[in-house]
């Protein structure tokens, strides 16, 4: 079994996997990309993920961990494993300003694209990957909202525990929610559609 946490960037999918590896499970990171202003606790990334549409065969290497993997990649997963999922959902009001300070702060030029045709945009995307998960024979879901995790995550952990059907230590998971990273609320109503 592959436990993968996926999401569009900026949906808390770092903070997921920081929460999976302080209750015990063991990740396939790589450390390459270093904590930053915008992530200060570490992205939790490993690179090689990135060719899955190319060599899917590499996933082989999560067997047993916990890998991130962004949504938009999910179906270069190798349909040789089975996958517990666990999908991170965050306003895209929210995510869409996420992103924006996250260039503003490495000195990137924000661009003046309209903020409706990117959440859009993001608004398709989910919808085709939420119809084509519900279709995979080899892929559980659970669907967790960023706001959920960080208001109550005792709750959050309680509910990805009993979806991966492991002994994780609940309150390690529970501490890793540090409420002054939620620096983009919204009191946007629109979840990611899942």
């Amino acid at each position: 079994m592959i436990t993968v946490v996926s999401g569009i960037p900026r949906s808390g999918t770092s903070l997921m996997m920081q929460m999976l590896a302080a209750g015990g499970l063991p990740l396939l990171t790589d450390g390459l990309r270093l904590p930053d202003p915008n992530n200060p606790r570490g992205y939790c990334e490993w690179t090689p993920v990135k060719s899955l549409s190319r060599t899917p065969e590499i996933i082989a290497e999560a067997e047993g961990k916990g890998v991130k993997v962004v949504s938009s990649l999910l179906s270069s997963l190798s349909d040789q494993h089975e996958y517990k999922i666990i999908f991170m959902r965050r306003p895209l009001e929210e995510v869409v300003a996420s992103q924006d300070r996250m260039l503003e702060r490495l000195g990137k030029q924000v661009a003046p694209a309209a903020k409706a045709s990117v959440i859009a945009a993001f608004e398709r995307h989910l919808r085709d990957v939420h119809s084509w998960l519900a279709k995979q024979p080899n892929m559980g879901v659970l669907y967790l909202a960023y706001t959920d995790v960080v208001e109550a995550p005792q709750k959050a952990s309680c509910e990805v525990v009993d979806f991966l059907g492991r002994v994780l230590d609940l309150e390690a998971m529970s501490r890793q929610v540090e409420q002054s990273l939620y620096r983009e609320r919204s009191r946007a109503t629109s979840v990611l559609a899942g």
